[in-house]
């Protein structure tokens, strides 16, 4: 299956090749190519709701990641043992969140879409960011993805935990 990417918002344009192209060189620098994982586009409406539901914050974010494996520990793949296992989780793109920012910013909406999903990717790998250690470590992982990223496409990337520490 790979990656499955829905984008559930008409608010704004989304170049889903691009995107999809980008993720699975995500996937490639993070060694995870065999796990399947879920992208979903949705506006601000829709990413508040679940963000309200799940972490009880009624606001509009960037990104929410579910993963399927909820106790992996930063940097440790999961060890599967069937194919239905081989799945990351879901990770939510809030695209209207990022295209305000981008606006405000002057950065390129595709180009922080993919920054935002490796920051997502990193939640369902395990990483989090609740205390300086982990948010420290987070850091590291997003500026490794963005270097890797960066030499594979010539295009740059800065990592997200410098612009956004509540994500």
């Amino acid at each position: 299956m790979g990656v499955v990417l829905r984008n559930l918002q008409k608010i704004v344009p989304i170049r889903r090749a691009r995107l999809r192209r980008d993720v699975n060189t995500l996937r490639h620098i993070l060694g995870i190519q065999k796990f399947d994982l879920g992208v979903i586009c949705v506006d601000n409406r829709r990413i508040q709701q679940i963000n309200h539901i799940y972490r009880k914050k009624n606001m509009p974010t960037d990104v929410l990641s579910f993963p399927f494996y909820e106790d992996l520990r930063p940097g440790k793949l999961p060890c599967t043992l069937h194919r239905d296992e081989l799945n990351l989780g879901d990770i939510f793109l809030g695209v209207e969140f990022v295209m305000k920012r981008c606006q405000e910013e002057s950065v390129d909406l595709h180009d922080a879409l993919t920054i935002v999903t490796a920051h997502g990717i990193c939640h369902l790998l395990g990483y989090r960011h609740e205390t300086e250690e982990e948010w420290t470590e987070m850091l590291q992982k997003e500026s490794y993805i963005s270097s890797e990223y960066s030499r594979l496409t010539g295009r740059q990337l800065e990592p997200l935990m410098r612009r956004h520490e509540d994500g």
